[in-house]
C-alpha cells in the first residue's frame, strides 16, 4: 500500500465520502445505487459525526482508492458491541496491493479501542478473492442471509 494512507472520515468528511462512494460503485460495478442519487451534504455530514459508523478511507494522490463503511451495534445480552463490514472495495487498479487488509487493519484497531468484541462481514459465494481474504483474517460461519421486504 505504497503511498496511500488511510483516514477515519468525519462531519468535515463529506467530499471523501462522496469520493468513496464513487469508487464503491465503480468497484461494484454498480454506479446508478452508489452515484446517481447520493444524499445531500446535511444527511452525509450527520451520518458522519456518529460513532456508529465508521467509514475509512484509503487516500493516494488525493484520490480515495479503497474504503470500509462498517455499523457499531451495541449489544443488549452482554456490555459490549460487534462492528459490521457493510461495505469494503478497493479501485481495480489498485487491487492487490494490501490495501483491503490495511483497511481491515486499522479497523481492528478502532474496534479494540471502542471494546468490541468480534468484527463480522458477509461475503458472496462467487466473491472468491474476498472469501480468501476473509478467510485470511477469521473464521468463516456458513449462515444464510434474508432480505425482508419491507411494505
Amino acid at each position: 500500500m505504497d503511498g496511500a494512507t488511510i483516514r477515519r472520515l468525519d462531519v468535515d468528511d463529506v467530499g471523501t465520502m462522496r469520493g468513496m462512494l464513487s469508487m464503491f460503485g465503480e468497484a461494484f460495478k454498480d454506479p446508478a445505487a452508489y452515484r446517481h442519487a447520493q444524499p445531500h451534504d446535511t444527511y452525509l455530514a450527520r451520518l458522519l459525526s456518529r460513532k456508529t459508523l465508521v467509514a475509512l478511507a484509503a487516500i493516494a494522490e488525493g484520490e480515495v482508492i479503497g474504503g470500509i463503511a462498517a455499523y457499531v451495534l451495541d449489544k443488549f445480552e452482554q456490555v459490549r458491541s460487534e462492528v459490521y463490514i457493510y461495505d469494503l472495495a478497493v479501485a481495480e487498479a489498485q487491487r492487490r496491493r494490501g490495501v483491503a487488509t490495511a483497511l481491515i487493519a486499522e479497523l481492528r484497531g478502532i474496534a479494540a479501542d471502542i471494546g468490541a468484541w468480534v468484527i463480522f462481514v458477509q461475503a458472496e459465494y462467487d466473491d472468491d478473492p474476498a472469501i480468501a481474504l476473509y478467510e485470511k483474517l477469521g473464521a468463516r460461519e456458513d449462515v444464510m442471509h434474508f432480505d425482508i421486504t419491507v411494505p
